[in-house]
């Protein structure tokens, strides 16, 4: 069946550059264009409407948003006491491991996290309190035992009496995440990622790159995603964070790693950064040895894969960027081209030094920036400037400067770190704290489409409105390009596949 789509104005992000209808046959674009339009099956009119090819969100996690969105209240938590307070309040309901996900201490007065004993005084049932950027955690008693990491070193920081503080991260980290997924059943899973990709389309994204978490949330989480992702509203594509090469074939996925941890994040002090955090006397972790991410990036090269890893801190980079020029420096021209041609990707990339940038253009790596990290954590007095010092954190986030070296950039959200919401995102790169680092809205808009969509492969369907295209497109009652505030701009229509998933 055909659809015709008429709207004031069509933003193609293609050649025309404009237009004023488009016409769909079933999931693909058949025609846009202006002036007298063509027969159709079924006309949708959008008067005064701008419409927009739908945003692509380069870094999701399906799961733990959905569960963020029943922790609106731990994300807003303004104090320790607070925090305790809700999970006092929760662990009076039900039965059962008392999960929070998504505090942030920044917003707090007093940064400090509560102490053990603290945690304990809550409930005698495992209580978990997930910090927002997934990275660290904070466990009562109960949950260490309950999890197995009451004798864990590795990650479980300790007071001088050796005693556990209740603060998790690394590998214990991991460890206490995949025991209190176990609480889930295949049928909650489902459903949570069901509520986070409606609120994704009611955003107006119509792609998403999933970033599949095993290590964290276990194999299940990704065996009940790829059961149902084709009943999504939205079109979901999986990156598994893995090193098991022969296991992503088997699943005949196009890449692997995607946020697969080489480093942790700036607020859990974990990032692996060259010289230590201004407020302590850490400089983070690495947690793989060259050779066996020289071993990780051949394999999957090799295998015909996009490999991706996520890398924060500069040390991180540094790392990814060495153990990829070792690899490169092996190959033939033809073969240099071909690997070029892949696009190996990097998750985040904040810390990048202007070199590293240049030495990532070299290999022709893709990124994917998380725009509203700069927006919530980047700015003066923000979380990178207490964590790293002013000149460090004024320096992170280029986002222009990769572009205008030849990088491949697209966006994600992160999503539960930040708002799914890319209207933020680019409003965020219109803000950016570094003036020199701004892109204007049509460069945000299209960072977030194109650039999104090449970063991922997909740019012969996604990122722009053209014959052949995928129909994928959201529509606004109020122009994007030219509005003056677009933060508060939500989507009258998203269409995603030709299947219209948001309408208000």
């Amino acid at each position: 069946m055909k659809t015709l789509f008429r709207a004031a104005r069509v933003y193609t992000l293609s050649f025309p550059e404009t237009g004023e209808w488009i016409l769909v046959d079933g999931r693909h674009i058949q025609r846009v264009g202006s002036g007298a339009p063509p027969e159709a099956d079924r006309v949708v009119d959008l008067p005064g409407a701008t419409v927009l090819p739908g945003f692509i969100d380069t870094h999701v996690h399906l799961t733990s948003t959905g569960l963020a969105l029943g922790n609106r209240e731990t994300q807003q938590a303004a104090s320790s006491a607070a925090l305790l307070d809700l999970a006092r309040a929760r662990a009076s309901e039900g039965d059962g491991p008392v999960v929070l996900q998504g505090f942030d201490e920044t917003r707090w007065t007093d940064p400090r996290h509560p102490a053990l004993d603290d945690l304990d005084a809550v409930t005698a049932r495992p209580l978990v309190l997930h910090r927002i950027d997934g990275h660290m955690a904070l466990a009562n008693s109960a949950a260490l035992e309950a999890a197995g990491l009451a004798d864990e070193e590795e990650g479980v920081e300790r007071d001088s009496s050796s005693r556990p503080t209740g603060r998790v991260t690394l590998e214990a980290l991991h460890r206490l995440g995949r025991w209190a997924a176990g609480s889930l059943d295949d049928n909650a899973i489902q459903e949570l990622q069901l509520q986070a990709a409606a609120l994704g389309a009611s955003r107006g994204v119509t792609a998403v790159h999933e970033m599949s978490m095993p290590h964290w949330s276990g194999l299940r989480d990704l065996q009940v995603f790829l059961g149902h992702r084709g009943r999504l509203p939205l079109d979901a594509e999986p990156i598994v964070a893995t090193m098991d090469i022969p296991q992503v074939m088997d699943l005949g996925l196009a890449a692997i790693g995607g946020d697969l941890p080489v480093d942790g994040s700036i607020g859990a002090r974990t990032a692996a950064v060259m010289a230590p955090y201004a407020d302590s006397t850490g400089a983070g972790t690495c947690y793989h040895a060259d050779d066996a991410l020289a071993a990780f990036f051949h394999g999957g090269h090799v295998a015909g894969l996009q490999v991706g890893v996520h890398a924060i801190g500069d040390r991180a980079i540094e790392q990814i960027l060495s153990v990829w020029e070792r690899l490169y420096h092996t190959l033939d021209s033809r073969e240099r081209r071909h690997f070029r041609a892949r696009r190996h990707r990097v998750e985040h990339f904040e810390m990048a030094t202007t070199s590293q940038v240049e030495r990532a253009a070299m290999l022709g790596l893709a990124v994917s920036v998380q725009p509203t990290f700069d927006r919530l954590w980047g700015q003066p007095d923000g979380l990178y400037e207490v964590g790293l010092g002013r000149d460090r954190a004024n320096s992170m986030n280029q986002f222009r400067t990769m572009i205008e070296r030849g990088i491949e950039v697209g966006a994600g959200s992160d999503t539960p770190v930040t708002p799914f919401d890319p209207m933020l995102s680019i409003s965020a790169c219109e803000s950016h704290h570094a003036p020199a680092q701004r892109l204007s809205r049509f460069e945000a808009v299209r960072l977030h489409t194109v650039g999104s969509a090449r970063v991922g492969h997909q740019e012969e369907k996604k990122g722009a409105l053209g014959p052949g295209m995928h129909a994928d497109l959201v529509a606004y009652d109020d122009d994007p390009m030219t509005a003056a505030s677009i933060e508060d701009l939500r989507p009258i229509l998203t269409v995603s596949l030709g299947r219209e998933v948001f309408a208000r």
